[in-house]
């Protein structure tokens, strides 16, 4: 079993019923990453040129052809960050950078063999977001990404253009100890084994139709 399944326990995960504040035991301080501010930007992007590399498997017979192309993690590399104050807007800044999404590529060769290749995708952002008052810790900035394409074309060795949808949210982040209010520890139900049930269904027929 797990949380939501049939595990009854008033300290589980879930939707409240009844009086919230019923079970509250303690305030309890957790280490966490805190999000001050945060912004989501979906664009389509043309003409977009992908360099591939580490080509699976490795011998490949040319020209290749695109397949399609999605982002092979959620989090984004950021490069060349400005992060600028605006004296006209207090606590917001103008937020500059390069993110780059790492990709993977499927194709399949001249001779219809299907192969995988990883390539990236650079995307300036700059953005105005809310960024805390001075402090000893220091915030950071962080990027959630997303590409998907499935058109694209071969235009030169290990080489693609491709069209794609491409989203992208910055957060304004910091680690800090954060005071909660807490119901206790939650029991951990134990695991339901996965198992084929072959004869599911048929033991629940009647002996005759009805």
């Amino acid at each position: 079993m797990s949380f939501f399944c049939n595990f009854q326990s008033d300290k589980c995960p879930g939707p409240i019923s009844g009086n919230p504040l019923n079970g509250l035991c303690e305030k309890v301080c957790v280490q966490v990453k805190k999000v001050f501010d945060a912004c989501m930007q979906q664009s389509q992007l043309n003409g977009i040129v992908l360099n591939i590399t580490d080509l699976d498997p490795s011998d490949v017979t040319y020209p290749l052809t695109f397949v399609s192309a999605k982002s092979s993690a959620s989090q984004g590399t950021i490069s060349n960050l400005l992060v600028e104050p605006l004296p006209e807007r207090p606590n917001s800044a103008r937020v500059k950078a390069d993110i780059t999404i790492p990709v993977t590529v499927a194709y399949t060769d001249a001779n219809g063999v299907e192969g995988v290749a990883t390539s990236s995708v650079t995307v300036t952002k700059d953005v105005i977001l809310n960024i805390p008052a001075a402090s000893i810790m220091p915030y950071s900035v962080e990027s959630v990404v997303s590409l998907v394409s499935t058109l694209g074309t071969y235009t030169a060795e290990n080489q693609f253009t491709i069209d794609c949808c491409v989203s992208i949210i910055l957060k304004i982040v910091m680690e800090v100890e954060l005071l909660v209010p807490s119901y206790g520890y939650t029991p951990i139900p134990p695991c339901q084994e996965y198992t084929q049930e072959v004869c599911a269904g048929f033991f629940e027929l009647p002996m005759y139709p009805q």
